[in-house]
């Protein structure tokens, strides 16, 4: 398992900023009324993420995440989302990007467009993260690697693959 210990040990953590939306299932909505995704529901489909370094947090409470911070396009479909890394050498913001990324990847319309960057000059190796969590390859790369899948995993809240509950 990665360490991110002594990383930010005591972090702020923020009130929830908005309410949520009650939960339609995807699956359940009524197909002709076509309700076009807004910023809210990618919010809602993200704010819960865990953080890799304190797993009792979500990226909301860290402030990693905020609804300000996502933007949608709808024509193209594209969806946007800056996070904030909670210190600026955070070297679990590659891994944040990415339970982002697969989360949306998992929820949305394959047709979407998803882009995950760091709020700009919220890192210090911002780009080069960008450019990471941005390249199909490297993050079909990464996805493939199981220590990492596994946290993306307890991230998004499920078990990882070797693990069972109870």
């Amino acid at each position: 398992a990665m360490d991110f210990s002594g990383q930010n040990s005591n972090p702020v953590v923020f009130e929830a900023t908005v309410s949520r939306r009650t939960e339609v299932a995807l699956d359940k909505q009524n197909e002709d009324d076509v309700d076009p995704v807004d910023e809210m529901e990618i919010f809602d489909l993200i704010r819960d993420i865990k953080d890799p370094e304190h797993e009792d947090l979500s990226l909301e409470a860290l402030n990693v995440l905020a609804l300000k911070n996502v933007t949608i396009d709808g024509s193209v479909p594209r969806v946007h989302v800056f996070f904030t890394p909670t210190v600026p050498h955070c070297s679990a913001s590659t891994l944040i990007g990415l339970c982002i990324r697969v989360k949306l990847l998992r929820s949305l319309p394959s047709d979407w467009k998803i882009d995950v960057q760091i709020t700009p000059g919220a890192h210090l190796q911002e780009h080069a993260v960008n450019k990471q969590l941005n390249d199909k390859e490297r993050v079909a790369a990464a996805l493939e690697n199981s220590s990492l899948t596994e946290v993306v995993h307890k991230c998004l809240g499920g078990l990882g693959p070797n693990q069972h509950a109870g």
